[in-house]
């Protein structure tokens, strides 16, 4: 099966080069033509566009950083699209558009596959991260074995769109417990307590979390760099809050959320860093949010291994 990947930003950068290195053939696409030529020189095929990924290709993979951009590629792909061709997303998007452009792929014959990933870029690259996967029971069983090389737990959760509106929800829910972080560390740091003991307190109760053992590490050792940005952060949570919106829920402190990153975007930047929230604790109370000790990037040290489904409860 050859596949076509289109994307090598931070996320699908590191996606690609799992299948690259599990020795899938693979021909990739992006706008920027350096990390093309890095791609190629480790063994990858240069695409050309994302019109001749779909012509050449069994199965074509998108990981794009906005509606928009997803929205543009599909525009070159569609008239190329026959039958057998697979599509696979794996950006963070709105389920609406991924419904409206995977019923134009079946339309024509293809296949769609709404298949978002969530776990960090660190397990992106090492082929460890979770993959939600939107899209027939055949189809499933037909990508796989594709989607088994770039993640570890690959959940089939139904028709496409599930896949982006739990992916979203997952993006809220991991925004909201960074922001949280924040004003915890911050308050413990003002009560006088040792922050590295404070990491360690949270990391052993109930308190504890995934964004807790990966980001808190990164604001305590001052990088705050995830490789997450606040523009993405942004556009999760508004898509969100148009899910609640759509379906009527009076959300609270989504709103508020909002209000707190755009906050960050205007004393920072539009793309800075989302763990730079922290700064805007720091600038309020003149604290210092840092511990000796804490990596400043963050590394998966559980080995790589062939991924596999993971059972539903029923």
């Amino acid at each position: 099966m050859k596949v076509g990947f289109i994307g090598l930003g931070n996320v699908g950068g590191k996606l690609a080069g799992s299948l690259l290195r599990n020795d899938v053939d693979v021909a990739v696409f992006d706008l920027n033509t350096e990390l093309v030529a890095d791609f190629v020189g480790r063994g990858a095929q240069n695409g050309g566009s994302a019109a001749k990924l779909m012509q050449t290709c069994d199965v074509v993979i998108t990981c794009l950083p906005s509606p928009a951009a997803c929205a543009a590629v599909m525009d070159e792909m569609l008239p190329h699209v026959a039958t057998g061709k697979v599509w696979m997303e794996m950006s963070t998007t709105d389920a609406d558009q991924i419904k409206a452009h995977a019923e134009a792929i079946i339309a024509q014959g293809g296949e769609a596959v709404d298949c978002p990933v969530s776990g960090g870029c660190h397990r992106a690259d090492t082929g460890n991260i979770s993959i939600y996967a939107g899209c027939t029971r055949e189809t499933f069983e037909k990508v796989l074995p594709v989607l088994t090389h770039m993640g570890r737990r690959i959940l089939h959760v139904g028709d496409v769109g599930v896949s982006s509106t739990l992916k979203v929800m997952t993006n809220y829910l991991a925004t909201i417990n960074l922001l949280s972080l924040c004003e915890a560390l911050t308050v413990m740091k003002a009560a006088g307590m040792d922050l590295g003991v404070t990491y360690e307190a949270i990391a052993a109760s109930s308190g504890n979390s995934f964004v807790h053992e990966t980001e808190s590490q990164l604001i305590l050792s001052g990088s705050r760099n995830v490789n997450f940005t606040l523009d993405l952060v942004q556009k999760d949570v508004g898509l969100f809050q148009k899910l609640a919106d759509d379906h009527h829920v009076p959300l609270e402190l989504s709103p508020l959320m909002i209000s707190m990153l755009t906050d960050g975007q205007k004393r920072f930047g539009e793309k800075a860093q989302s763990d730079r929230m922290i700064e805007r604790l720091e600038e309020a109370t003149e604290l210092d949010i840092t511990a000796p000790g804490f990596p400043t990037e963050l590394v998966d040290d559980e080995p790589e291994m062939r991924g596999y489904e993971v059972p539903v409860r029923r």
